[in-house]
């Protein structure tokens, strides 16, 4: 992720082993049309309770880099896909000379269809930028998403992490961002945590376990 500009993002869930995962249905998904690189992902925390989800759990994430020519294969027994496109609004943060190795991965939808938009709004000029203006320790791009097909997961937040241990990166995030917004008078608490239109679907952190370029 952190090289490039990534029109379309497709994840995979699944309780496979990795190693099974990669030998067989990672490599498959390389092979397909659009596809540029396909990694696959360990749950740093699975079954976390201090978040909300509607999503079932998994412990291996497949993802898959490509183009808007991108379409998934039929998926295997076991395997769930969300297909995702880039927003019109490009994603924040900062590049460094360090590879993505974690993720957090954020997957929300809203409450009515109709509102999407304000929460879209939301997440790009309230949530995302003070996080982003924070700077927290490890964090470089954040890159927003929308559901190329389904009504849910309506977005997905992509969070790029240049640590292989992001749980704890992802525990200082608010706290830094809080300080940062008392520094500067910004958003209060509320703002920032909260949308009327929030429904969260998903959120956990993952560590890179391979890749196929």
């Amino acid at each position: 992720m952190e090289d490039r500009i990534t029109p379309c993002v497709y994840l995979e869930m699944t309780d496979l082993p990795a190693e099974d995962y990669a030998k067989e249905r990672a490599l498959d998904l390389r092979k397909s049309p659009g596809a540029e690189r396909v990694t696959w992902w360990e749950n740093c925390v699975p079954e976390r309770q201090d978040l909300p989800r509607r999503l079932p759990e998994f412990h291996t994430l497949g993802l898959v880099e490509g183009d808007l020519t991108f379409l998934p294969s039929p998926t295997p027994d076991g395997v769930t896909g969300h297909l995702f496109h880039l927003t019109p609004r490009p994603g924040q943060g900062i590049l460094n000379d360090r590879p993505t190795l974690g993720l957090e991965l954020v997957l929300i939808s809203p409450k009515n269809a109709a509102n999407a938009q304000d929460l879209r709004d939301w997440g790009d000029f309230v949530h995302l930028r003070d996080i982003a203006a924070a700077s927290p320790p490890h964090f470089t791009m954040i890159t927003p998403y929308a559901n190329a097909g389904a009504e849910t997961p309506r977005f997905m937040h992509l969070y790029e992490l240049d640590t292989d241990d992001p749980e704890p990166a992802f525990k200082e995030m608010t706290p830094a961002t809080v300080r940062h917004q008392k520094s500067v008078g910004g958003h209060t608490w509320d703002e920032w945590a909260g949308h009327p239109e929030l429904v969260i679907e998903y959120v956990n952190t993952f560590r890179l376990l391979g890749e196929y370029r």
